[in-house]
């Protein structure tokens, strides 16, 4: 159980808030737990911003994608820092500080997700319209809808925090305090667009992607006949992965997200740290789903922990 212990600023008195006391054992594990998440969501991050960034070949429109996705969750994991700092209930920043790290974090989080639906319909064009693709996908178009999804991010977060950004600290109730409050009409806005909407746009395309890439085996197998058994049965161990590693990308998905969204709309602030600290396992979680199955990927974290990408010309390594 929690306790209110010590002033957070004991020169304060009755204005300061007070500290949580936890058990030792508890906070030393919170702390162990959230540094390594930081760390790792950082570290894998880094690692994929660093490849599709040095090498010249991984310079596709699918690969800007998954570097603007990269590059935002790189960022959670840097922002779950100031989540170890409020483990004890106490904020020494000040308020302007708090209204800017609480905005960063929505503003990111936002693109992350932004960035898995522009995946998503990547991915969709490729498998569905593979003879279209090299056209109306281009290295400029995926540059341009970067921009958009950032820029929206951007705006839509000014407009549902806009309470908290023009006056930082108005909802505090005591010095120490990083709250941010947010309306009834806002909060439900943010649940539409960030999470209902994206998660039916990438749900829906990605059953579309299965169903057609299922079509095109199954269509494979009787255009080659019954000498392909070894290509059959290759094609249904394809399947069984496609349709797991989709699985897993939704069900993840839902994992860290729904149990933010379900305490933010019953109000209750007992779980706030833990629910936060899961949404961003997301960020931990996407390079995993998105990029390290790739041997590309693996042969370039080869280069990159032996030093070779400080060599003259490794940028036109060949990694395909």
């Amino acid at each position: 159980m929690m306790e209110e212990g010590e002033l957070c600023f004991p020169q304060l008195l009755n204005s300061s808030c007070r500290r949580l006391e936890l058990p030792h054992t508890e906070l030393m594990l919170y702390y162990v737990v959230l540094s390594c998440l930081s760390g790792l969501t950082a570290l894998l991050n880094l690692l994929v911003i660093i490849s599709l960034s040095h090498f010249r070949q991984l310079h596709t429109p699918t690969n800007l994608l998954l570097l603007s996705l990269a590059v935002s969750d790189f960022l959670v994991g840097l922002l779950l820092f100031f989540q170890i700092l409020l483990i004890d209930g106490c904020w020494y920043f000040g308020d302007i500080v708090c209204t800017q790290y609480q905005y960063l974090a929505y503003f990111i989080t936002s693109a992350s997700i932004g960035t898995m639906v522009l995946i998503s319909v990547d991915r969709y064009v490729a498998i569905c319209y593979p003879l279209h693709y090299s056209t109306h996908v281009t290295a400029d178009r995926a540059r341009l809808c970067i921009c958009l999804c950032w820029i929206c991010s951007w705006i839509f977060q000014i407009l549902i925090l806009k309470d908290n950004l023009q006056q930082p600290g108005r909802f505090n109730s005591c010095v120490g305090e990083c709250v941010f409050v947010v309306n009834n009409t806002a909060t439900y806005t943010d649940l539409i667009f960030s999470f209902i909407l994206p998660i039916t746009v990438i749900v829906v395309l990605y059953v579309r992607v299965f169903i057609v890439a299922v079509s095109q085996s199954r269509a494979m197998r009787l255009h080659v006949g019954a000498s392909a058994v070894k290509s059959s049965a290759f094609a249904k161990t394809s399947q069984i992965k496609a349709a797991k590693t989709l699985g897993v990308v939704v069900i993840v998905f839902l994992m860290c997200m729904c149990p933010f969204y379900c305490v933010s709309l019953a109000g209750q602030q007992t779980a706030q740290h833990f629910v936060v600290s899961l949404f961003y396992v997301n960020s931990c979680l996407n390079p995993v789903f998105y990029v390290f199955f790739y041997p590309w990927f693996r042969k370039s974290i080869k280069l990159i922990f032996t030093l070779q990408i400080l060599n003259r010309h490794s940028c036109d390594i060949n990694l395909l």
